[in-house]
């Protein structure tokens, strides 16, 4: 599953469009190297993500292509989470 579309399936970023950006911007990492939005992600990959006030580590579980909201957060576990602000 692409990088742009994870994050938005599991919640992590409320739409594609700013995931995209965010990848285009080097704010992702997968795997320790700068994601393209393209970026094929599988269980097991660890991805970073930096937000303007803070940052997240995770690693990925599942990448289903539907997600009901309840369940999102079942795609990923946080490894380690930064200042939120």
């Amino acid at each position: 599953m692409r990088i742009d579309k994870f994050l938005k399936n599991s919640r992590i970023i409320k739409r594609r469009t700013v995931a995209k950006d965010a990848c285009e911007q080097g704010r992702i990492c997968v795997n320790e190297k700068v994601a393209k939005p393209g970026t094929e992600v599988k269980p097991g990959d660890e991805i970073s993500v930096q937000f303007g006030n803070g940052s997240m580590r995770l690693r990925v579980l599942s990448t289903p292509d539907t997600v009901r909201k309840e369940d999102a957060q079942s795609m990923y576990e946080v490894l380690e989470q930064g200042p939120t602000g």
